[in-house]
């Protein structure tokens, strides 16, 4: 489709002009000067003398302020008038209910300790039969949404009251409130679905995770009492509705107001040191000090591209963190003793509000080269003759490339995986530009389990499961690939393919190293490299990369239940649920490419081709597909999501074994939820073990693992067809080992050695 901006001297193209886009700033001042010349007084003023003489909380309200003007600047330009509208009459009606939380539940909760006076079903009855005459007398409202009609009805007569005093009204509206309470007292159910009936719970940080511990032989192992079904590789976690979201931002402070916004800026002790949680975590709140407090204020008007320029202010990469990346944040919620704000939610949320207008993902793009909230650098500089190397194009890397590309560098991103192009009708070339995205969700967004790997975000691809929504990826990479002084060389190895020697001869300036971890951890075990014994990475890395988990591919990933993943980290989580996942549809497809060979090779053919170990497991995966095949069909029969997980943990499951405590584990200490969605999938959770060794079959594979248990000085014997080792891994200074003495390290030679950069 073609895009015309609502400013006539600029056309699309000049989006990616870093001269263009100086003239875009101009043309933003007289804008924002003419619509509000008081506030861009101010601005100005911020501008001119950044921090100096300004408080903290004026700078906020002159951001906010000034974020307003950038969205309306941002709707002329895209001419997006009328689908902004529609998002700011949505959150009006969100605000309805969260009025009806603020002045008429939590009013009424501390008035009647949420206990009505009378609890008798026949006074229920007799306000049942009054709520049923209001809703006949408001039947213009939409009662389909009780939740919002009610809302409504309730705000209506608190307005009627402001306004005339009526005595009626005000007996109509302590009717609607002792029904309110009752309805919830006698029949709470009826309102579980109601975000406005949802409390925090208080935060019990040794149990975080809800969980069960059966009367097994094993007593350390721990299963949730819930369960969800899990079906391939789809995104798993589809994200809270806008209601939700709502919800989350009417509970919060807004505590940017008072200075106590510990989200983003963490909290102290007495002493200036940082605080630390119960489970000895550094509330250090956000790594970037993104304006949390301030995106709330915006976003919970409806004002989402707004909301968008705040956090691009501070993470312009915000499509790589948010819900199930990053919970720093939440850790530094100034709700300490409960549930606290869930910030990632909130953000990725004003990240998609965005994306799904249309020309969203420009918007999105313009706001990471543009952004006149960033005094410091409002518009990406013109390429200023200087030539970075940026190694590796995981978090750190496609980051860095982002900065350096804004500040004028040209950048060449290498990384030794294969990275997948993009049509030229989507990036542009030389001679012509980029075709415009209109809608995300048709041209961009794919399912998880139909979405090309591109191979490009390194830990990002491939190390994160489909918890969170890898289409972000396709986002960052498209961003930068369209950057005309950016340039990807995949399959490229630093220390192989090029060396530090080469990139001078090149005729680069400078080398940026984000190369990420380095080999994984060899932990202390007899016989920890024999046949069905992984790493945890290597296990990952083939899942995503190679496509394994799709049904058309043929990449030769092969694993055995039961089994037994060793750490405790979020690697270790990952693999654990991945595992579980990935075993239906490697036998599914088993027996589907067995029945294609039988047919052509017949049933002895078939046979001929495994010797007698390959016929063993030949003959399980049949079987186990089967069963599998079985259960999808009867699934589809009654419109049901398959119920794999029994036959799973009757196969043996797969277990996560940790030398230590649950409690003690890195995952539940720095990001439980993880942990209880991964229970929730099905996996175990074994505590208190420490692996001595590998017992093998009589064909040198893996069939058991010996564990002691550290309270007791006992050993115990696990069955595991695979074992997947997630103990950690070291720094990555390969380069150093094979070109010796290019690099200083620390004086334990494990780290490169770090340096302070002084000014003056």
């Amino acid at each position: 489709m073609l895009l015309e901006l609502g400013i006539n001297q600029f056309s699309y193209n000049d989006l990616y002009n870093p001269f263009k886009l100086c003239e875009l700033t101009l043309e933003f001042d007289s804008f924002y000067k003419e619509r509000s010349p008081e506030s861009f007084a101010l601005f100005e003023k911020y501008r001119y003398q950044k921090e100096t003489g300004l408080k903290k909380t004026e700078i906020s309200q002159i951001l906010i302020d000034t974020s307003r003007a950038v969205e309306s600047f941002i709707i002329k330009l895209f001419g997006i008038e009328k689908e902004a509208g529609l998002i700011q009459q949505k959150f009006h009606s969100e605000e309805l209910i969260m009025r009806l939380k603020r002045e008429f539940i939590k009013k009424g909760i501390l008035k009647k300790k949420d206990k009505p006076e009378i609890t008798s079903y026949e006074r229920y009855e007799e306000l049942s039969s009054n709520y049923k005459v209001e809703l006949e007398k408001f039947a213009q409202f939409d009662w389909k949404d009780e939740e919002l009609g009610f809302a409504r009805l309730v705000t209506n007569y608190i307005d009627e009251i402001k306004i005339n005093e009526r005595a009626e009204d005000r007996s109509n509206l302590e009717l609607l409130e002792e029904y309110y309470f009752l309805r919830r007292h006698l029949l709470p159910e009826s309102l579980t679905t109601w975000i406005t009936s949802q409390i925090p719970d208080k935060l019990d940080f040794e149990n975080l995770v809800e969980i069960v511990r059966p009367e097994f032989e094993i007593q350390e192992v721990i299963t949730s009492p819930h369960t969800r079904r899990r079906n391939g590789f789809a995104l798993t976690d589809k994200r809270d509705s806008t209601r939700q979201i709502t919800s989350e931002i009417e509970y919060c402070l807004i505590c940017h107001e008072r200075e106590k916004d510990s989200c983003s800026t963490g909290m102290n002790e007495k002493d200036g040191s940082i605080k630390k949680n119960p489970l000895g975590i550094d509330i250090t709140g956000c790594p970037l000090d993104e304006r949390i407090s301030e995106m709330h204020s915006l976003k919970e008007h409806g004002y989402v591209i707004g909301a968008l320029a705040m956090v691009v202010l501070d993470n312009p990469m915000c499509a790589g963190t948010g819900h199930r990346i990053c919970n720093d944040c939440m850790k530094g919620c100034i709700f300490q003793k409960q549930d606290p704000v869930n910030i990632p939610q909130i953000e990725t949320s004003v990240l998609t509000d965005v994306l799904n207008l249309p020309w969203g993902f420009e918007i999105y793009g313009l706001l990471t080269r543009w952004n006149p909230l960033n005094i410091n650098r409002p518009y990406a500089l013109p390429y200023n003759g200087k030539k970075v190397m940026v190694v590796g194009l995981g978090p750190a890397g496609y980051t860095l490339s982002h900065y350096l590309l804004n500040e004028g560098f040209a950048v060449v991103g290498i990384d030794g995986l294969k990275i997948e192009p993009f049509p030229v009708e989507m990036t542009g070339s030389e001679n012509r530009p980029p075709v415009p995205i209109y809608n995300y969700k048709k041209e961009i967004e794919k399912e998880l389990n139909e979405r090309v790997l591109e191979g490009f975000g390194g830990v990002s691809e491939y190390g994160i499961t489909v918890r969170w929504d890898k289409n972000f990826l396709t986002v960052l990479h498209l961003l930068l690939y369209r950057r005309n002084t950016f340039t990807i060389l995949d399959g490229v190895r630093f220390g192989g393919t090029i060396t530090i020697d080469d990139a001078w001869e090149l005729g680069f300036d400078h080398i940026a190293l984000a190369t990420g971890a380095g080999k994984p951890t060899i932990i202390d075990m007899k016989n920890n490299l024999s046949r069905g014994i992984r790493k945890a990475s290597d296990f990952l890395m083939a899942l995503q990369l190679t496509g394994a988990a799709k049904y058309d591919s043929l990449a030769n990933l092969q694993i055995n239940l039961p089994a037994i993943v060793i750490g405790g980290g979020l690697t270790a989580i990952d693999t654990a649920t991945e595992a579980l996942a990935y075993y239906p549809v490697q036998v599914e497809k088993f027996v589907i490419e067995a029945d294609e060979l039988k047919k052509s090779l017949g049933e002895n053919g078939f046979h001929s081709l495994f010797d007698r170990e390959e016929t063993i497991l030949a003959q399980k995966y049949y079987e186990h597909g089967k069963q599998i095949i079985a259960e999808r069909k009867r699934a589809e029969e009654n419109g049901e999501i398959p119920n794999f997980l029994p036959l799973l943990k009757s196969w043996g499951g797969v277990k996560l074994v940790y030398r230590k405590r649950l409690q003690d584990a890195p995952a539940y200490r720095l990001n439980h939820e993880e942990v209880h969605e991964a229970l929730e999938e099905g996996i175990e959770i074994v505590e208190n073990m420490v692996p001595l060794e590998a017992k093998l079959d009589e064909f040198g594979a893996v069939k058991s693992v010996l564990f002691e248990r550290t309270e007791e000085n006992t050993t115990i014997e696990l069955p595991a067809g695979s074992v997947f080792i997630a103990a950690g891994t070291s720094p990555n200074i390969t380069y150093e080992k094979e070109y010796p003495a290019t690099f200083e390290l620390d004086r334990k030679g494990k780290y490169f050695r770090a340096f302070e950069v002084l000014r003056n």
